[in-house]
């Protein structure tokens, strides 16, 4: 950043509501707007999926379906690795996010005025691609509205965090209760709307950003326009193959495909960080523990994905939604999540900070552990309500699934806000920002198996679903005691720093 973009940055900076910068409050309602579309999209996703022609839907399989969904939700953390790297690079955070908001928002469009099934799968594509040009960079401009760095970027991200949940608890409602009214379709043109607020709203407050992302971190070379040219010419190419007829896409050999690549991405990083980056001993020991929070990480987000999947398809199918004001959408048990967030994020905040002025603040690992142990506690929740639903025959309480959701909500508060902050301790600084983005990838790889996870749910094959669901609790939980008995190696080989 030059000088005069920093004069820019602090000018806007000194401008605050309630100590934190105005230009926050345009990126809070952005990023909200977004996340309402999206999480009300994907509320939508597997039923819309799954539901006969003759009413709307596809007609798909539940495989076929989950190993879709896997794809698409995988697909928006992949993207998010070229999308920070254009916005740094070429395009400049304030730019990416308003072509990120406006790319969003035809792919919703698409999704809703979709004549075939393959313009739907093209509307999914658009909204992976917009979502990896936004995601990342309104983060870096929350940032750059912050350059003292330090507890106030810390409260401006718990801020930038609650808009978050906040459009994700809005999201299913809206567009649960609109597709259970008035069809799929005005459940999809509604995320479309909400992501054109969220263009709108950014347009109308960009200024209060001040210089914050307006340009590129560095020079645009024309290397960089080249491989950006060269990137959008192949996708091109590829999606004109495919509606030609030239390719034809299996999704489940697709899903095992992506779910290899991203791995073998993870590996080559590793590989190279230990082999290749000239470490010392100290710094590669804490890559090693950065390893094992990344493997961790992937399959915390495994289970917590069959929220979108698996445990979507048993509120419609399995569970009693009626209630005294009629029937409960099936969608709208995703808004349980981010509710159980807000509504219990400060209260995790309080304990871990009571807990570290008595010196006890448990570590990264012990934390990553317990998010294991809640995720394992509430899979063994579900497969006891599906146990109740083969004894009975009939639908059952929507407590099962709701105390399901909780044990999951905890899990994430305690893994969660912890992963990216301990890879800024844990790797060279040189390194973090490469190291950030393969973190994110865990998610990706996460969602990508949890496809794969839910895809082996046979709606046919009731008796088993107790065992697939107490399948994710074994995994988790003896990934849980696996990490806990690596705790003081752990500790020994991150030196302190987490």
């Amino acid at each position: 950043m030059n000088s005069s973009t920093e004069g820019v940055v602090a000018s806007a900076a000194m401008h605050t509501f309630l100590g934190h910068p105005v230009g926050l409050a345009t990126l809070f309602f952005v990023e909200m707007w977004e996340r309402m579309s999206f999480y009300g999209m994907r509320a939508l996703l597997i039923l819309y999926f799954v539901d006969q022609v003759a009413h709307g839907g596809l007609g798909l399989d539940d495989r076929t379906a989950a190993s879709i969904y896997g794809l698409y939700v995988g697909g928006t953390y992949i993207a998010c690795l070229p999308g920070g790297w254009l916005g740094d690079r070429l395009l400049g955070a304030q730019r990416a996010v308003l072509f990120g908001g406006i790319i969003i928002a035809l792919g919703h469009l698409t999704l809703g005025i979709a004549p075939s099934r393959d313009i739907f799968f093209l509307g999914l594509l658009i909204i992976v691609l917009g979502t990896g040009l936004l995601k990342t960079n309104t983060g870096s401009i929350v940032a750059e509205l912050y350059p003292e760095g330090g507890a106030r970027r810390d409260a401006g991200f718990t801020i930038f965090y609650i808009g978050v949940n906040l459009g994700a608890t809005l999201g299913p409602l809206i567009a649960g209760w609109l597709a259970l009214k008035y069809g799929w379709a005005a459940g999809f043109f509604s995320a479309a709307v909400g992501m054109t607020a969220g263009v709108l709203q950014f347009l109308w407050g960009r200024s209060l950003l001040g210089g914050a992302g307006r340009a590129p971190a560095g020079p645009v070379g024309g290397g960089i326009v080249r491989a950006t040219v060269i990137g959008i010419a192949a996708l091109v190419l590829l999606v004109a193959l495919f509606f030609s007829g030239v390719i034809r896409i299996d999704p489940h050999y697709l899903a095992s495909i992506t779910t290899q690549i991203v791995i073998a991405i993870a590996v080559l990083y590793f590989a190279y960080l230990l082999l290749g980056a000239r470490l010392t001993p100290v710094e590669r020991q804490r890559v090693v523990v950065m390893i094992v929070l990344f493997i961790a990480s992937a399959l915390f987000w495994a289970g917590f994905e069959q929220g979108g999947s698996s445990l979507t398809l048993f509120a419609q199918r399995h569970t009693d939604r009626h209630l005294w004001i009629g029937e409960i959408p099936a969608a709208w048990f995703q808004s349980l999540e981010a509710f159980f967030i807000i509504t219990f994020g400060s209260v995790f905040s309080t304990v871990w900070m009571l807990l570290g002025r008595r010196n006890r603040d448990p570590s990264a690992g012990m934390k990553f552990a317990l998010g294991l142990i809640f995720m394992a506690g509430g899979f063994a929740v579900i497969a006891a309500g599906s146990r109740v639903l083969l004894g009975s025959g009939q639908p059952v309480s929507m407590l099962w699934l709701g105390s399901t959701y909780l044990l999951i909500t905890w899990g994430e508060l305690c893994l969660s806000p912890v992963g990216l902050s301990a890879v800024t301790k844990l790797v060279p600084q040189r390194f973090v920002g490469q190291s950030l983005g393969i973190f994110l990838v865990s998610l990706s790889l996460g969602n990508l198996l949890a496809g794969r996870i839910a895809s082996g749910f046979d709606p046919n094959n009731l008796a088993a679903m107790p065992g697939q669901f107490m399948f994710i609790f074994w995994f988790c939980a003896i990934c849980a005691v696996v990490l806990i008995s690596m705790l003081p190696l752990m500790r020994r080989w991150s030196q302190g720093v987490t």
